[in-house]
């Protein structure tokens, strides 16, 4: 029993639980891990924390020392039952991505395309527009086929090397982030916008 009164009287957690979380809020939110795989960015900024906690928690007294272990133990744990359960439920399709697993030619997206275009769903036509783009430029061996590619890695290398038409394609691969992952709205001229560059992407030699 006194022990615990000791314990409770001593000083406060360095850090407390809540600081502690606040933290790990803070760090999650940091722009530098944006392009990295959410499994690894969550491990990456974890191993940091606490690396830095039981840095901080050598130098302290016996007490706040195991209770900055504790805390740690005890998100160790959250964040695996956590990972366990993603790793567990279906893959989602790789945020970004204007490369998938699919197996489909350009001009089956084309096809897709003009289809939607045509039944006035132009989300879709702005979508399966790029994609065709992009296939499109794999077929002809102007990117690299590698499925996880985004519309921004898309976008800087075919404007690399098309200065010319280096806005549009910017604005394309923007509005299909916006479209296929913002869950924007397109217009019947957005979508057509999309249809005419890979057409004109598609003629250049």
């Amino acid at each position: 029993m006194t022990v615990l009164l000791r314990a409770a009287a001593g000083p406060p957690l360095d850090p407390s639980p809540d600081e502690a979380r606040s933290r790990l809020r803070r760090e999650l939110l940091n722009p530098e891990y944006h392009d990295q795989n959410v499994l690894d960015r969550i491990l990456t900024t974890l191993d940091r924390w606490l690396g830095s906690t039981l840095d901080a928690a050598a130098g302290t007294p016996t007490l706040r020392a195991a209770a900055a272990i504790v805390v740690a133990v005890l998100l160790v744990t959250a964040l695996g039952l956590l990972l366990s359960r993603i790793r567990g439920a279906p893959r989602a399709e790789t945020v970004g991505a204007a490369l998938t697993e699919e197996v489909v030619t350009a001009a089956e997206l084309r096809s897709r395309a003009r289809t939607a275009l045509a039944e006035e769903r132009y989300e879709d036509a702005v979508v399966e527009g790029f994609r065709a783009l992009t296939v499109g430029q794999v077929e002809r061996g102007r990117l690299e086929d590698r499925p996880g590619t985004t519309a921004h890695e898309v976008a800087d290398t075919l404007a690399a090397d098309r200065p010319a038409l280096r806005s549009r394609i910017l604005d394309g691969a923007m509005l299909f982030d916006l479209v296929r992952y913002g869950d924007r709205k397109a217009t019947r001229e957005q979508a057509v916008a999309v249809l005419a560059l890979d057409d004109e992407l598609a003629g250049v030699r």
